[in-house]
């Protein structure tokens, strides 16, 4: 038989104290002498009860607790979520986690956002959300919006200069013939860092061949085909710069099978600098866009809005226009890039 829920009555009861007593407590008020509230908390603690959110919520109007909403649970999101977590070490906000049973769901932002409202959060992160016209009646700041700026919030890395710097990097190295592993188009951080590879061999003078310019969708099986076929030209590339390092990942499996050297035969430049790069062999060059530095800021103009909200809402003040910040990223030198051991002639 499932056991029914501690209520704040069975904690007065144990303690032997009114349910108004417990409610002191529980709250912080006053008018609870110290060893009361002493013997009441140590009841709590052995009965593992906890005040309910929503119930908190209609007293204070505030719960303490930060929504992190993500689309599935996958490193760039992990490693927000781990500098959320740290951030918010004592502050006194708890976070719940919420993602959708379905990891293509159209519109999880806004049904995400629906439900955690109201009473449940204080606010929320949206982490690469695909969709920005999110109504809510809380402070919501999007991490990495795959649709660039909007009327909500926003914080993101320097995505085209990254990708200048990793293609710049390529050049500097002597390859000429530099493939291009994007991500879907219709996502502004994959439309950002093809520009910024566009940009740079512009910059060198160099033409952008459309072979060697291949799209996935940022995971490691989208990257397979576009992968396979830039290594399967009659003039392969000698480097790559793929858009993110799930896919960088992946170009470094496919080279060992088809017998590449890398550097030597094969240089690859990725994008994130998430943990397992450097547990690639050999440990992989990319583009650090500080995905901590991501998660602690957007957690603090969470923090933030939350904050003003509440004041504005005293003051009766108007809603100021979103802010949008974006974060500098460079370049981190491994074993995955050297200079091309054959260098293509001049073209």
């Amino acid at each position: 038989m499932l056991r029914s829920r501690l209520t704040i009555a069975d904690v007065a009861a144990r303690a032997g104290v009114s349910v108004a007593t417990v409610s002191r407590v529980v709250n912080g008020r006053y008018g609870v002498s110290e060893a009361t509230a002493a013997k009441v908390r140590r009841v709590i603690d052995e009965m593992g009860y906890a005040s309910s959110l929503v119930a908190q919520s209609l007293r204070s109007e505030r719960t303490g607790v930060i929504g992190v909403l993500m689309s599935r649970i996958e490193p760039f999101g992990t490693e927000i979520l781990k500098s959320v977590s740290d951030t918010l070490q004592d502050s006194g906000y708890e976070l719940i986690v919420f993602c959708p049973t379905s990891e293509h769901a159209e519109g999880w932002e806004r049904r995400s956002v629906a439900r955690l409202g109201g009473t449940l959060v204080d606010g929320s992160l949206l982490i690469a959300p695909t969709v920005v016209d999110v109504a809510s009646d809380h402070p919501v700041v999007a991490v990495d919006p795959h649709v660039g700026a909007s009327h909500l919030p926003t914080v993101a890395a320097e995505n085209h200069e990254g990708a200048v710097a990793a293609t710049q990097h390529l050049i500097e190295l002597g390859h000429r013939r530099i493939g291009f592993l994007g991500g879907r188009t219709d996502l502004e951080s994959a439309r950002q860092r093809e520009a910024g590879y566009r940009a740079a061999l512009t910059d060198a003078g160099r033409p952008v061949d459309p072979d060697l310019v291949q799209h996935g969708d940022f995971t490691e099986a989208g990257a397979e085909a576009p992968a396979r076929r830039l290594l399967a030209l009659p003039d392969r590339p000698t480097g790559i710069f793929a858009a993110n390092d799930r896919s960088a990942m992946y170009v470094l499996r496919l080279a060992a099978e088809l017998g590449l050297d890398v550097p030597g035969d094969l240089s690859i430049v990725g994008f994130d600098n998430v943990p397992e790069t450097l547990m690639t062999n050999p440990p992989l060059t990319t583009v650090d866009q500080s995905i901590r530095a991501l998660g602690s800021e957007a957690i603090q103009l969470l923090l933030e809005l939350i904050d003003r909200d509440a004041q504005s809402a005293l003051d009766g003040a108007e809603t100021p226009e979103p802010i949008h910040r974006l974060l500098p990223v460079h370049l981190v030198v491994r074993g995955s890039t050297a200079p091309p051991r054959s260098p293509h002639p001049s073209r």
